[in-house]
């Protein structure tokens, strides 16, 4: 799987994405909805969490406005779980590079902002 970023939306086998969205193993989880807008907390990702990936990569958005809460980051430390969190163009860049290494890893990815 490789997905690809352009004009603030994803693309992955001809299909175009262009509201935020979850990668979990080889499914897309599209218009993924968070409590907070801006903010990704423990209650956005539990899906996530339970598909215990060695790495959830976050893309925060193209200028890089959405932030990972200190409970979300207690909690993948407490799951053994990587975080790597970018604006989302090289947040993209860093998970399609982990999946062609077959690493297991997760994204959720804020498209706009």
């Amino acid at each position: 799987m490789t997905l690809q970023y352009h004009e603030k939306c994803m693309r992955k086998d001809g299909g175009r994405f262009c509201q935020d969205l979850k990668v979990i193993g080889d499914q897309i989880v599209a218009n993924w909805w968070r409590k907070e807008g801006h903010r990704v907390d423990v209650a956005d990702v539990t899906d996530i969490l339970a598909a215990s990936p060695e790495v959830l990569v976050v893309g925060t958005g193209y200028a890089g406005f959405m932030e990972v809460s200190k409970p979300l980051r207690s909690a993948l430390k407490d799951h053994n779980i990587q975080l790597i969190a970018e604006k989302t163009p090289e947040a993209l860049r860093a998970f399609n590079q982990l999946h062609s290494e077959r690493k297991r890893v997760a994204g959720a990815f804020h498209l706009t902002c």
